[in-house]
């Protein structure tokens, strides 16, 4: 039985952070019904690197995180479709949205109206700052974000910081937050039958996921600096520089680094008192970065991965997003999943879940809906009648 077997979420996310928590949901199982505007649906619908999947409303950015979810097209701005969402919340566990803070609320859908309507309701609202605070009801995407928590201010090199990193990590980060808020709300549910209003900001959430960066300075008072590919707590602990491509080294403890000395056959740095310690080698790193290269520059990344992997020093070559996927070990693990689209011809891939359940891969149980796929089905269960499912498409409400 999946994890959240029968647990049913109302999912009126865009874009990115929130249906990526509401997809991480529908792999583990819950009923995910997406509600989307009537005509024009999310607005990842029409966005990514394919124009003619995003032409049709099936765009790589929308279906990279919906599949396995179900549409249905209302439109909370007419009476009728305000009507038909008031069952919908009264058929649901949770309620998932990421509007402007205040925009459900003027719908005449605020968390005291939902409680009313759906007693033990968990109501999960994310946003860029949150709730409350005087920056609530500013605008916000992920580069907003990535700048106002000082992550562009700690990515890259002394030269060319601040840097937005390479994925839009804060929408993802908030993403991830809301699903492990979701489902530790469900079980607080399922032990006392109270709901719960969580505010999810994705400003929170990377301050909260750069936990040792920040704590530098909120516990030492050492503001974070940007180190390139450095690493601030070890040395040698970065990228560097082999006869052919990028290696990794993480000789964080120092029986790896001796590990690491011995591997590359230079015993002679374990008796040079400028990497005599962690606290040695820090202060030294440039230096002992020039030792090393100079010696890597014999080999290729590949090769000196071979010679080091049986040593106990983490080292890995620095891999494209293509070379990533092709690895062995990610195909063994059965990351991706291919599902079949509606009107495309091949299968395409998406990523499951990061989590294995009882020793099996998790992916979606179905293809990203078409929008307004699932409307005439849902409002059949709902209790309309066919008669009245027409009425509503012919006012507009749907």
């Amino acid at each position: 039985m999946p994890l959240l077997d029968g647990v049913r979420v109302l999912d009126l996310t865009n874009v990115l952070a929130g249906p990526f928590a509401g997809y991480q949901l529908a792999l583990m199982g819950a009923d995910v019904v997406k509600v989307e505007v009537p005509g024009t649906g999310d607005l990842a619908r029409h966005l990514g690197a394919d124009p003619e999947l995003s032409a049709r409303g099936l765009g790589v950015s929308f279906l990279a995180q919906n599949a396995a979810k179900r549409s249905v097209t209302v439109d909370l701005k007419h009476p009728r479709g305000r009507e038909v969402f008031g069952r919908l919340v009264a058929s649901a566990d949770v309620l998932l949205e990421n509007f402007r803070p205040g925009v459900l609320a003027r719908l005449g859908f605020g968390w005291e109206e939902l409680r009313a309507i759906r007693p033990g309701l968990v109501y999960c609202a994310v946003s860029g700052f949150g709730q409350t605070g005087p920056m609530r009801d500013l605008p916000a995407y992920d580069q907003i974000v990535q700048g106002l928590s000082g992550v562009m201010s700690t990515t890259g090199t002394p030269e060319t910081a601040p840097l937005r990193t390479g994925f839009p990590v804060c929408d993802t980060l908030g993403g991830f937050a809301a699903a492990f808020a979701v489902a530790a709300a469900l079980v607080r549910r399922e032990r006392t039958g109270e709901g719960a209003y969580l505010d999810v900001s994705m400003l929170e959430s990377a301050l909260v996921a750069m936990g040792w960066v920040v704590s530098d300075y909120a516990i030492a008072g050492q503001a974070p600096v940007p180190m390139g590919n450095e690493n601030r707590t070890a040395a040698p602990s970065g990228t560097f520089r082999t006869a052919d491509g990028l290696l990794n080294i993480a000789a964080n403890k120092q029986e790896q680094f001796e590990a690491l000395a011995r591997g590359m056959d230079r015993a002679d740095l374990l008796t040079d008192p400028r990497f005599a310690s962690r606290e040695d080698r820090k202060r030294h790193r440039d230096a002992l970065r020039v030792e090393l290269e100079r010696t890597l520059a014999a080999r290729s990344a590949d090769a000196w991965v071979a010679q080091l992997s049986g040593s106990g020093v983490p080292v890995a070559a620095v891999l494209t997003v293509p070379e990533a996927l092709d690895l062995e070990q990610v195909h063994q693990r059965g990351l991706l999943h291919a599902v079949a689209v509606p009107g495309v011809d091949d299968e395409v891939r998406v990523l499951g879940s990061a989590v294995h359940v009882d020793g099996a891969a998790v992916g979606p149980a179905a293809a990203p809906p078409l929008l307004g796929e699932h409307t005439r089905d849902e409002l059949r269960r709902l209790g309309y009648a066919d008669a009245e499912i027409d009425e509503l498409y012919a006012e507009g409400a749907l």
